[in-house]
């Protein structure tokens, strides 16, 4: 029986497989099909009936989003269905759904910020009547409270449910909802409390009306004012695509843009509303710290300072990057000190000891992002997936939710949206894991994965970790010749570029706990601000970054440096996906991008590094013509490809497995960098969630 039917479509005739929705079919022939219930990543609700077409010999127009292919009969000849898009029945009846549609709908355009990208203005005008035969009152809605992020009106909702099904189908949180029927349907949240969800901003997108707005971008600029920029998220190690609105010298809004290996078109409510921490708190000139205050000064003051700092023996000079470093930055700054001698550099947590054996595949995610979609078993090792990925966590409870993928989680046990296995909390369930249950779902799975998180590794016995997660993917058949079903997921967006180029302790050198243990006397902190900075001593340290944080606060000397929206910058995503920023706005007052300070600074100590642009410095990191490095391609995951690598055993390391519990590395979601912390929004958001989290006592 064949997989596939025919139809002719506005005197075309395709062919197309049985599942597809009629309106999926009319898109395949060319038609424009309008719609504001229907969502591609949504289940069909068939609630807006704006899709309407023409069925030769139906008794009335079709639902074409709700109308399955495979549900049609042909003609009584046997001939292929007629299906018209266009005509006077066919708008007829769009007339109607758009008239019926506008009956309550207030004439807010001028003062609605969904003006100008709104699809009720576009479907208006393309398939509305002249006037409306309704002259009674419209109804009125009551604002809901959705939180901080979430702007609402009511009054403009026409009930099409994306909302809804969003939150319960895609963020996982049954949170939103319909109640009452007709007249007094109103779309609503459980008890009117604020979302939970990590990715709630995604309903502003959906959202086809103006119903659901932005909080903070609210009367801030029109979509026609702004310049929009296509770069990559930073805040996380997915390195999602995102659009960046600039107005002037300011960021005005970050909204996803659709990389269907990565994000696909969601995005996270920290990514999307961080905007304005890009602005605030922010550092603008240099500073040097004079009788035990920071006082401004100039960058020529600034070099002077350094200059005396990196005079010190090499051997006492620590450099340590932190999450958001670019490669860029990373590759001058490992130059210059190189050729300094130093060799006490590292760009890992206190604790970690992965990437010190150059093989790429132990530390970064080899099956993929969006491999999770072929993976019928998940074990989570140490990791937290809904808060250093939430995006990624989406993902996976899609493919639980349409895909049958059984996950299993070693940690703390927390609500990831979806159904787990929780086997135990620390190293002795990793050690005996060959005795539970779900040790056989992974070995009875064509496509088993296994995904150790940082909170596994940033630990004593962190080898150990490693090497025993890839025994048990070898062991269960993940590491196969088509499918390398192992990978590390990390949370910091500059942490597999700096480990790509090298950022690793060199010759009998210090790692980062050393580095800031109290026994150097010159400390320079690339954006280093989640680490624990007060064991420095009396160290000189220099502090590279973009925001007044826990860097700054302990540096003698600061450099301002730009932020990713300021830079063409490169970063390498969990993945190692090769990943370029660019740039949307200029940096703020005397920031200067990070390769450029480090380029600086060699002239000024005499080891004048040997590239004067960052086109230079990229152009090095990609090798000699014809040689290929990490760096030749943009946008490539490597995937499959490094199952070689994984079949080779990894030494255990000098400490053995131990059974203490896999600690949580992030407490806060909203609050994981210093743009974040600089951001009021998030600020707004983490106290809201702390508040949320305060046990109530029963009255």
């Amino acid at each position: 029986m064949s997989d596939t039917f025919k139809l002719k479509i506005d005197g075309k005739e395709i062919e197309v497989p049985k599942h597809y929705t009629l309106m999926q079919a009319c898109e395949e022939a060319g038609a424009e099909i309008p719609r504001f219930c229907y969502h591609e990543r949504l289940s069909v609700a068939g609630n807006c009936r704006m899709c309407l077409v023409e069925w030769e010999g139906a008794p009335k127009p079709i639902a074409s989003c709700a109308q399955t292919v495979g549900d049609m009969r042909p003609n009584r000849d046997g001939s292929a269905p007629n299906i018209r898009t266009k005509g006077d029945y066919v708008q007829k009846a769009r007339n109607g759904v758009m008239e019926f549609l506008l009956i309550n709908h207030p004439l807010d355009c001028p003062i609605c910020d969904q003006a100008g990208e709104c699809d009720l203005q576009d479907q208006a005008v393309a398939y509305g009547r002249g006037g409306s035969r309704f002259a009674e009152n419209k109804r009125a809605v009551e604002d809901k409270n959705m939180g901080p992020l979430v702007k609402t009106i009511m009054t403009r909702c026409i009930q099409c449910t994306r909302c809804v099904r969003f939150a319960a189908e895609v963020a996982g949180v049954e949170e939103i909802g319909m109640i009452s029927r007709g007249e007094n349907a109103e779309i609503t949240t459980y008890l009117e409390k604020s979302l939970t969800s990590e990715l709630s901003g995604n309903v502003i997108d959906l959202c086809p009306v103006g119903a659901l707005t932005s909080k903070p971008y609210a009367f801030n600029a029109r979509p026609w004012e702004l310049r929009k920029t296509n770069s990559i998220d930073v805040m996380d190690a997915m390195g999602a695509g995102i659009r960046v609105d600039a107005k002037g010298a300011g960021v005005m809004r970050i909204l996803p843009v659709t990389n269907e290996e990565v994000n696909e078109e969601w995005l996270s409510d920290k990514s999307r509303f961080i905007w304005d921490g890009l602005a605030r708190q922010r550092l603008d000139q240099p500073f040097v710290r004079t009788d035990g205050k920071l006082m401004p000064a100039t960058w020529g003051e600034a070099f002077a300072a350094v200059k005396t700092a990196l005079s010190k023996p090499a051997e006492k000079i620590g450099v340590v990057a932190g999450d958001l470093i670019e490669v860029e930055q990373a590759k001058a700054a490992l130059d210059l000190f190189r050729s300094l001698g130093v060799q006490n550099t590292d760009c890992r947590p206190a604790g970690a000891a992965y990437g010190t054996d150059g093989v790429r595949e132990r530390y970064i995610l080899n099956p993929t992002l969006m491999g999770v979609e072929e993976a019928d078993a998940l074990l989570l090792i140490g990791t937290n997936p809904r808060v250093e990925a939430a995006v990624w966590n989406a993902r996976i409870r899609k493919s639980w939710l349409w895909g049958d993928l059984k996950v299993g989680l070693i940690g703390e046990a927390v609500d990831l949206t979806y159904k787990y296995d929780h086997l135990g909390t620390g190293g002795d369930t990793l050690a005996n894991i060959a005795s539970s249950d779900f040790y056989d779902v992974l070995k009875n799975a064509k496509r088993p994965m296994v995904v150790v998180g940082e909170g596994a590794l940033c630990r004593a016995d962190g080898q150990a970790v490693l090497a025993a997660a890839l025994k048990v993917a070898q062991d269960v058949g993940a590491v196969a010749d088509d499918w390398a079903g192992f990978g590390v997921l990390h949370n910091a967006a500059g942490r597999v570029g700096a480990l790509d180029v090298g950022f690793l302790p060199g010759e009998n050198g210090k790692a980062t706990a050393d580095i800031l243990g109290g026994t150097m006397e010159t400390i320079v902190l690339l954006g280093v601000d989640e680490m624990d900075l007060s064991r420095t001593g009396g160290a000189t340290v220099i502090y590279v970054g973009s925001h007044g944080d826990a860097g700054a606060a302990h540096a003698d000397i600061v450099l301002p440096c730009a932020t990713y929206t300021e830079m063409d910058a490169t970063y390498v995503n969990t993945e190692g996906r090769v990943q370029m920023t660019t740039r949307a706005v200029q940096p703020k007052g005397e920031a200067r991008e990070g390769w450029a300070i480090f380029r600086a600074i060699s002239g000024v100590v005499g080891k004048t590094l040997p590239y004067d642009t960052a086109a230079a410095l990229r152009s090095l990191l990609q090798g000699p013509e014809g040689e290929s490095t990490v760096f030749s391609g943009l946008g490539f995951a490597p995937g499959a490809s490094g199952a070689a690598a994984l079949k080779a055993a990894i030494p255990a390391g000098p400490v053995s497995l131990q059974s203490s519990r896999f600690t949580k590395v992030i407490d806060d979601f909203y609050l994981t960098n210093p743009i974040a912390r600089a951001s009021k929004t998030m600020a707004e958001c983490s106290a809201l969630t702390t508040a949320l989290d305060t046990a109530v006592a029963a009255e």
